[in-house]
């Protein structure tokens, strides 16, 4: 939606107008007079989710990039806390592999994660590329400093470096772009993974 005063308010209203109680709100990503919000709404009936769409559209400027239809409503910030204390009780090298990528996929309701070094592939969850399509996914987007930063990427893949252990962790999705707030949700998880790791290795 346009980033300016009251265009989150007006949007709200036009939820409200067919019963939709917005039960979150989060900005994933804003900039260039634009901002992409994320609302958490209760209908109470799946029908009435075209008309909302409706609404919404009816805003100057407001567009719906995607819908989920969820049984509950996640927490970004208590999910990302979950998380990382799981990979703190990590009691092996390996453990920890496997949960940081089941983790990570369930957090960002990915499609596959996978953790590579060196051309190969220490853990993977979902259905992941080959351990050849995931080496040249880290050659190809690991060299620009933009994507390393996570400020910028393909939008069906985020990744982020674990750098004590010269380790990438990928993670993919179809049909919902990754959002810089995610991207560096992912680098904040990545640190704690490669910290973790190394307390693991002493």
């Amino acid at each position: 939606m346009p980033d300016r005063p009251g265009a989150l308010g007006l949007v709200a209203s036009r939820i409200g107008s067919v019963r939709g109680d917005i039960v979150g709100v989060g900005v994933l990503e804003q900039g260039d007079g634009v901002v992409v919000d994320e609302f958490a709404v209760d209908l109470p009936s799946e029908d009435l989710i075209p008309v909302m769409l409706r609404e919404i559209e009816e805003v100057d400027g407001a567009s719906v990039e995607q819908v989920r239809i969820v049984r509950h409503f996640p927490d970004p910030r208590l999910d990302a806390l979950d998380t990382a204390a799981g990979l703190c009780e990590a009691d092996s090298e390996s453990d920890l592999h496997r949960l940081l990528v089941s983790m990570v996929q369930a957090e960002f309701l990915a499609g596959w994660a996978a953790l590579s070094r060196d051309g190969d592939v220490l853990a993977s969850a979902g259905e992941c590329p080959t351990a050849e399509v995931i080496a040249a996914l880290v050659t190809g987007t690991a060299a620009s400093p933009a994507v390393a930063r996570g400020e910028t990427g393909p939008d069906d893949l985020a990744l982020a470096t674990l750098p004590s252990h010269g380790a990438t962790l990928l993670v993919g999705r179809d049909g919902h772009a990754f959002r810089r707030l995610e991207r560096a949700q992912l680098l904040a998880l990545a640190r704690i993974a490669d910290r973790a790791w190394t307390l693991l290795s002493t």
